[in-house]
C-alpha cells in the first residue's frame, strides 16, 4: 500500500514516523512525504545564535499531554526533555500601563485563594465581590456554542475577559476570547458549569484532589510546560534521523489531488504518481483547495476553519541590562492597553538552558486574530515597535546585541462557534472514504503534542487499511 504524507511539519513527519515503525513491523506500506519547502518542521524551528538558543516557533509544550513525552523517548531524545523553571513561574499583565503580578491560586483565569484575590490590584472591586458571589452560580448547560468571552462575563465579567481571557487566549491561539468556542477550546469550563455551577468551586475541587493524588503517590508536581535542551528543532531533527531520507520529498509541492475510482492521483513537478492513501497535514485551505472536485461538503467544512498570523522577536541582552525588568516568566498585554506587543516572555527564567548566565533573551509576540498586518511591517519596523514598548513597559533602555524576527502566515487555526460540529462532519466524511486521514492543528488540538496524536492516529489507521486490505488479498 502506497501513502501519501502532504505537509512536512510535525504532524506529517509523527505520521511518517508511525508509518516508519509500522513498516519495520511488518505493515505491506510504504510511503512518500511531500514538502513544498526545502526545510522540514513547519513552524517548529530553532536558531543558534552566539552560545543561544532561540525558538523561532513554539519554545515548549503542556507536560500533561503525554504524546510528545512519549514520541521523545521513542527517539531515544527523552534525557534531553528540560521542565520549565517552575520555582520562578511568575506571569505578569499590563493594567493600566503597570505590570501587575498574576495572583497566587488564580487556575488559567479561575480564583481559587480568597486572600491573594483580595488583594491583587489587578482587578477591581467590583470585579472582586462578582468573584466571591461567582461560588453561588448554579447549574446550567448553554444551549448554544458559546464563545469563550461569552462564558467567563456570565461568571466573572467583562473586567475578566479583557485583562484575563483574551490575554491568556491570544498566548496559545493567537486569538479573540469573544471569538473562540468555549466547547471547543475549554471544554472543562463547560462540564464544570454542567455539574457544579460555579468555576471557582470546580477548579477547588480540582485543586484538592490533584494535592490528594500527589500526596498518596508522594510524587512532587510535574513542570507546567516541557522543552529540548537544544530546542524544539531537536526532535525534528531525529524524526527525520529515522526515517528513509529517500521518502522525504522537500521544495515538492503538491499541485493538484484527483480520486481514480478508490485511489489517489497527485501532481508533483516530477508529473503525476498514483497512491493508495493519503494524509493531508497541512492547514485546513489547502486540503479544502485540493478536495474541491472530490468531496465539496468535506473540502466547505475544510475551507470554513480560520487561522490568524503571528511574528515572534527575540531579543538577546546581557543578563546585566535587565535589571529593570521583573523576575519571572514574563507578561501579557490586553487590547484595552494600547499595545501592538501580545506579550513577552523571558526566555532565560523559564528555560534557563537556552542562554549562557550572563545572557539574556526576551521574545515578543505580535499579530494575532486582531493585529494581521502586522506581518506587512519590515523587520525595522518591527523591532522599532518592540524595543519602544519593552522600553515603556519594562524601561528596558539598553541596546540588543542581537534581533531576531519570524514571521508565521496564517499557522494558528482558530476554534470558532460551531468547530466542533465541522470537524465531526469532517471525521464522518474520512470514516466513509477511508483511504484519507487528516492531521494538523486545526484537527481535535492546537499544541504539539495534539499534533504528534493526530499523526500517528492517522499513520495507525493507514497500516490497519494496508493489512485489512493484504488479508482480503490473501
Amino acid at each position: 500500500m502506497r501513502i501519501a504524507i502532504i505537509g512536512g511539519g510535525i504532524s506529517g513527519l509523527s505520521a511518517a514516523y508511525y508509518l516508519e515503525q509500522e513498516r519495520a513491523a511488518g505493515a505491506p506500506i510504504e510511503y512518500s512525504l511531500f514538502e513544498s519547502n526545502s526545510r522540514l518542521g513547519g513552524v517548529m524551528f530553532s536558531d543558534k545564535i552566539g552560545d543561544c538558543v532561540v525558538e523561532g516557533g513554539p519554545d515548549s509544550f503542556l507536560t500533561e499531554k503525554p504524546w510528545a513525552h512519549q514520541l521523545c523517548a521513542e527517539l531515544g531524545i527523552a534525557g534531553d526533555l528540560i521542565g520549565s523553571n517552575d520555582s520562578q513561574r511568575v506571569t505578569y499583565i499590563l493594567v493600566k500601563g503597570r505590570l501587575v503580578p498574576l495572583p497566587d491560586g488564580l487556575m488559567f483565569m479561575v480564583p481559587t485563594k480568597l486572600i491573594p484575590t483580595a488583594l491583587t490590584s489587578l482587578f477591581s472591586w467590583k470585579t472582586k465581590f462578582r468573584m466571591l458571589g461567582e461560588l453561588m452560580h448554579p447549574p446550567s448547560s448553554a444551549d448554544i456554542d458559546e464563545t469563550v468571552a461569552q462564558l467567563v462575563e456570565r461568571h466573572f465579567g467583562a473586567e475578566v475577559v479583557d485583562r484575563l481571557a483574551n490575554p491568556l487566549l491570544s498566548g496559545v491561539y493567537g486569538g479573540d476570547a469573544s471569538s473562540l468556542s468555549v466547547r471547543a477550546v475549554l471544554p472543562r469550563f463547560v462540564e464544570m458549569e454542567e455539574h457544579y455551577g460555579s468555576l471557582c468551586r470546580a477548579m477547588l475541587a480540582a485543586r484538592k484532589k490533584i494535592a490528594d493524588m500527589q500526596k498518596a503517590t508522594g510524587n512532587a508536581p510535574r513542570p507546567l510546560f516541557s522543552s529540548l535542551k537544544g530546542g524544539m528543532q531537536q526532535m525534528i531533527d531525529a524524526i527525520v534521523a529515522h526515517l528513509n531520507p529517500q521518502s522525504l520529498r522537500t521544495s515538492t509541492e503538491v499541485s493538484q489531488l484527483t480520486r481514480r475510482n478508490k485511489d489517489w492521483e497527485l501532481i508533483t513537478p516530477r508529473g503525476p504518481e498514483q497512491f493508495d492513501a493519503v494524509i493531508f497535514a497541512t492547514p485546513a485551505r489547502i486540503a479544502s483547495k485540493m478536495l474541491a472536485t472530490t468531496d465539496a461538503q468535506l473540502s466547505g467544512d475544510l475551507g470554513k476553519v480560520e487561522y490568524s498570523s503571528s511574528v515572534t522577536v527575540t531579543l538577546g541582552y546581557q543578563r546585566e541590562q535587565l535589571k529593570s525588568c521583573p523576575p519571572g516568566f514574563g507578561f501579557l498585554v490586553p487590547r484595552s492597553e494600547g499595545k501592538r506587543m501580545l506579550a513577552a516572555t523571558f526566555v532565560h527564567t523559564k528555560f534557563p538552558f537556552r542562554a549562557p548566565d550572563s545572557k539574556a533573551l526576551v521574545r515578543c509576540f505580535l499579530g494575532g486574530a486582531n493585529d494581521p498586518d502586522a506581518l506587512k511591517l519590515s523587520d525595522e519596523e518591527i523591532t522599532a515597535i518592540v524595543r519602544k514598548e519593552l522600553r515603556q513597559i519594562t524601561g528596558l533602555e539598553a541596546d540588543p546585541w542581537f534581533v531576531k524576527v519570524y514571521r508565521w502566515d496564517r499557522a494558528m487555526a482558530q476554534y470558532t462557534p460551531g468547530h466542533l460540529e465541522r470537524i465531526e462532519r469532517i471525521g464522518t466524511a474520512l470514516k466513509q472514504m477511508k483511504n484519507l486521514s487528516i492531521a494538523g492543528n486545526f484537527y481535535r488540538g492546537i499544541g504539539v503534542p495534539d499534533c504528534i496524536r493526530t499523526g500517528k492516529e492517522a499513520a495507525k489507521h493507514m497500516a490497519a487499511l494496508a493489512r485489512e486490505s493484504e488479508t482480503i488479498k490473501a
